[in-house]
């Protein structure tokens, strides 16, 4: 770092004020603008907020002396991004499936184009200094980090103080910390002074990222060490061994993936000068950035299992783009050490690095705007394993298309019900009447056999028979031990029929439909609990369990009854 440096921020006395300001009123215009109800969220409002909050923020981290146009125009941009990523996602309601993966898709891409923009990228293209990217991503990390502990703190202080004062009866701070305008207010100033100070500070700063690399790349020895032994136990047992250990390895080896890329460039660092000399840590470094291929590899042989067996769904098809992302990474950090013929390979790595954080912000920015309907697509793949008979009615999962594809979804459950096929459309139909969503759970697939085995019902009707062992069936953990159901009659206030289901000293009672029996994983919890006595006789495989006509008398205060019956 030198002072000539055009792309960095030199110190500005009135930064800490200028930026107190400016989030302070942001703040405080965001509470105004976010005045809506729980569940209903105007999509103005929306906008609006989204511009206040992420513009201004933008504006602060690249707001400079004698910078401030290049700046405004830049911050603009982004406020009115987000704001229509926030519109949009406000519309959405239930009619798309994945609108909280829109925010976090323009989240990454402004995240990413903030120090792509500090650098000058946005001038320079491909000429960007790759120094001066990797200074503003780690600099841009700490002030932020260092910002909001310094809130958190401040709050802290000011909690602690309300509590002092409120002690010699003076609760005006106490009112204060209690009103909502004024939280956002003094988050917004105690973030934006702590930002200026430190943005002050970047050559402090830029040392402290030095010290923290340091300490990364320490770890970096056992890290690669374990991992090569892991790629080589994978090697030598198969990958049925990371199955069998885990049920969701792709989330864990993408967040291995992630951690080999950290600790690669805590050694690799900005440029040749700053690189570790250790020849131990640069081995270390050299296998992590190979591994991060046969990682992202397994992460994408495991959710292309889940696939194959499950079909597509929006959160699979986000998750494959994640692997796609680790892909396009290990691939060019696997490449790095053969053009580089071992020598170059860290300057080949930090070429990878600039060009796969462009190419990362335009795909997220991409998958933030209204062009891909993830639900349809997934709504479509379902439809077909369903037609061709990949999957049978019985294992569809029909409650996904009602409630997890959007309107998509609910497109294609209304085409099954009209199927020729009367099962499926039996399915479908009772699927669509469905008022909450029920969820397949793998606790009840595990145990399901013994639980129906627990189950003793007294009375003949065979479709209520079917419409208990549904329920039973759906739901976690009923029937764990022997269990009676009994027959109590019509519901009163919904179709269907009252049952109560007897196990140990719990009594519940459920209501269900004979003439609508959900499908494996629809289930829905509909318990009211009658009772539980612990000195009351417990219900056992041979117990005789019956229903008894009762009258008697009890006290009752203001219409209510008191204590248990005493005739």
């Amino acid at each position: 770092m030198t002072d000539t440096d055009t792309t960095r921020d030199t110190d500005w006395s009135l930064r800490p004020w200028m930026l107190a300001l400016l989030l302070g009123v942001a703040g405080l215009l965001i509470h105004y603008a976010s005045d809506w109800q729980y569940g209903s969220v105007p999509a103005w409002r929306a906008a609006l907020a989204g511009f206040l909050f992420f513009g201004p923020l933008a504006f602060a981290f690249t707001l400079g002396r004698e910078r401030w146009k290049g700046p405004l125009a830049f911050a603009l941009l982004v406020g009115a991004v987000m704001a229509g990523i926030a519109w949009r996602v406000a519309r959405a309601e239930d009619h798309y499936a994945d609108e909280g993966y829109w925010l976090a898709a323009g989240v990454v891409s402004i995240a990413l184009a903030l120090p792509l923009f500090q650098a000058r990228f946005h001038r320079l293209r491909w000429r960007t200094s790759y120094d001066d990217t990797h200074f503003h991503v780690w600099t841009d990390a700490i002030s932020a980090g260092g910002a909001l502990a310094f809130t958190g703190l401040s709050f802290l202080l000011a909690n602690l103080l309300a509590e002092l004062f409120a002690a010699i009866e003076i609760g005006f701070l106490r009112e204060l910390l209690g009103k909502e305008w004024f939280n956002w207010t003094f988050a917004g100033v105690t973030f934006g002074a702590a930002l200026g100070v430190l943005r002050n500070q970047l050559k402090v700063i830029g040392t402290l990222q030095s010290v923290g690399m340091l300490v990364l790349s320490l770890i970096a020895v056992p890290f690669a060490g374990a991992l090569a032994i892991f790629i080589l136990a994978v090697l030598v047992s198969g990958l049925e061994v990371l199955w069998g250990a885990t049920r969701s390895p792709t989330p864990l080896l993408l967040s291995c993936a992630a951690a080999s890329f950290v600790l690669v460039n805590s050694v690799v660092r900005n440029g040749d000068e700053e690189a570790s000399g250790n020849q131990v840590l640069r081995w270390a470094a050299l296998v992590l950035a190979l591994g991060i291929l046969p990682l992202s590899i397994m992460a994408a042989i495991s959710t292309g299992t889940r696939i194959a067996e499950y079909g597509l769904s929006p959160e699979r098809i986000w998750g494959l783009i994640a692997i796609m992302v680790a892909v396009a990474y290990g691939v060019a950090y696997f490449v790095a050490p053969i053009r580089g013929r071992m020598t170059q390979w860290m300057e080949r790595v930090r070429t990878a690095n600039l060009h796969l954080a462009a190419g990362t912000c335009v795909l997220a920015f991409i998958l933030a705007l209204p062009i891909l309907d993830f639900g349809a697509i997934s709504a479509r793949d379902q439809l077909a394993r369903l037609r061709s008979g990949e999957v049978s009615a019985e294992d569809f999962d029909f409650a996904a298309l009602r409630w997890d594809f959007g309107d998509a979804g609910r497109e294609a459950l209304a085409k099954l019900a009209a199927s020729p096929n009367a099962e499926i459309a039996n399915l479908a139909k009772g699927t669509q009447a469905q008022t909450t969503r029920g969820y397949r759970n793998t606790i009840r697939d595990e145990t399901r056999d013994e639980r129906l085995a627990n189950l003793r019902m007294q009375f003949a009707d065979p479709d209520l028979q079917n419409a208990v062992r549904a329920l039973v069936r759906d739901t976690a953990f009923m029937c764990n031990q022997p269990c009676v159901a009994l027959d109590l009659g019509p519901a009163s206030q919904r179709e269907g029929r009252q049952v109560a289901i007897v196990t140990g000293r719990d009594v519940r009672r459920e209501v269900v439909d004979p003439r609508n029996i959900p499908q494996e994983g629809t289930g829905q919890p509909r318990s009211i609990d009658l009772g539980r006595d612990d000195d009351q006789p417990e219900v056992g495989p041979n117990s005789v369990v019956e229903i008894r006509e009762w009258t008697g008398r009890q006290i009752y205060v203001d219409g209510k009854p008191l204590g248990e019956p005493f005739e």
